[in-house]
């Protein structure tokens, strides 16, 4: 099944679904309240409706799970071996505020496991891909590149992790939701290591400063869905990196009864606490 997937094609839909975003980003827009009532747009809705057409048009035996369209019981999403999960605009707060820091995040999951990621920043107009066995990529200018197949797609981008120097530990964290927990884990660090940077960063982007190298470590004690986080952990995964449970020390899985992750870290092999 994930020989047939072809990451040029997911891209495009990633690049299609980032144009309709931003036409409502780039004018006025209305924001609406979800049941939990975290914020809702136009823009949200739009990449929804161009991924799941654009999934099921190519890969129709796959089923899709996305965050605006989530309503599907356990008991028919547990004999899924295969799916897509999507989240259509990862980083609602940041659109909102306009400052750039969204993402559109698709990740086809086997087993349980991210296997595939797409992640694209339509703003910064960069992609970020990676696939099981293939590898993780960035690729600058994403809507601007020609490409007809995955060898080009490959060859247009830059393998990760980038090749990168540090003084210090650097940690990213997220823009919106830093929890006590996470402060004092940054602490931790600070009394192991010294001094360490610090960097805030909205939705998925945060997964990829670890894949590329730049930052070692991303804790995340708050709450986040599957679609949050699968698409970005395949990057990371892919890169050498590992993301895992708190607790457990397991890595994250997918398509449990419920839908929210544990607490997790996102880092590089090379760093510990």
């Amino acid at each position: 099944m994930m020989n047939s997937i072809r990451l040029v094609d997911l891209l495009k839909i990633s690049l299609d679904a980032g144009k309709e975003i931003l036409q409502v980003y780039e004018n006025d827009f209305n924001v609406e309240s979800k049941e939990d009532d975290s914020p809702l747009t136009l823009a949200d809705k739009k990449s929804h409706e161009t991924i799941v057409k654009g999934l099921s048009s190519l890969y129709p035996n796959i089923p899709v799970l996305s965050e605006e369209g989530k309503s599907i019981p356990y008991e028919t999403r547990k004999e899924w071996n295969y799916f897509w999960l999507v989240d259509p605009l990862d980083g609602t707060k940041e659109f909102i505020k306009k400052n750039g820091e969204f993402t559109v995040n698709i990740a086809l999951i086997e087993a349980g496991k991210p296997v595939v990621g797409v992640i694209y920043a339509p703003v910064l107009d960069t992609a970020y891909f990676a696939k099981k066995s293939v590898g993780s990529f960035k690729l600058a200018n994403a809507s601007t590149v020609e490409i007809q197949d995955d060898v080009e797609l490959v060859n247009a981008s830059v393998r990760l992790p980038l090749e990168t120097k540090k003084e210090k530990i650097s940690v990213v964290a997220s823009r919106s939701h830093l929890s006590p927990e996470t402060e004092e884990y940054i602490h931790q660090i600070k009394e192991k290591y010294g001094e360490v940077d610090i960097t805030s960063a909205g939705s998925s982007l945060k997964f990829c400063l670890v894949a590329e190298g730049k930052a070692d470590v991303y804790p995340r004690f708050a709450p986040t869905m599957e679609w949050d986080t699968a698409a970005g952990q395949a990057i990371v995964e892919q890169a050498g990196g590992l993301v895992f449970n708190t607790k457990t020390s397991e890595d994250l899985t997918y398509n449990k009864e419920n839908l929210l992750n544990p607490w997790f870290i996102v880092r590089d092999t090379e760093f510990n606490i």
